[in-house]
């Protein structure tokens, strides 16, 4: 197996965003030009998947209110990866960052979006090691 490295991973990642594999809840509001928009949670669960580590979230606010929940890694060295964080252009902010377990299993919500962001990933890089389930 070729090792991965980080910059190919944000690549293809990039590459296989779209509005079928965004959150439902921000499909409305998703754009080529802002393709992280709505990916935080699949693609926090797809770096899961290669570097292990924590999944972490955190509250999203936009003058004042909460906008929903923001995901990202913090890899077992203790660096915090966020692949989406560019998805925010509008001022918000991410507070109360929390580490959260990831469910084992099928995921509850968005199994079939992480399931085609993974597939897409999976044919440009190659092999990618089996998803904590």
């Amino acid at each position: 197996m070729t090792p991965l490295n980080l910059l190919d991973l944000d690549q293809a990642l990039r590459a296989s965003w779209a509005a079928d594999t965004c959150s439902p809840d921000d499909q409305a509001d998703w754009r080529p030009d802002n393709p992280a928009w709505g990916h935080c949670d699949v693609t926090a669960l797809v770096v899961n998947d290669i570097f292990g580590g924590d999944l972490m979230v955190g509250e999203v606010h936009l003058d004042g209110e909460q906008h929903g929940f923001h995901w990202w890694n913090r890899l077992p060295n203790g660096v915090e990866l966020d692949l989406t964080r560019e998805q925010f252009r509008d001022g918000q902010a991410v507070t109360t960052a929390r580490i959260v377990k990831r469910p084992p299993g099928p995921l509850p919500r968005r199994w079939e979006e992480y399931l085609l962001l993974r597939k897409r990933v999976t044919e440009l890089l190659g092999h990618l090691p089996d998803p904590a389930v």
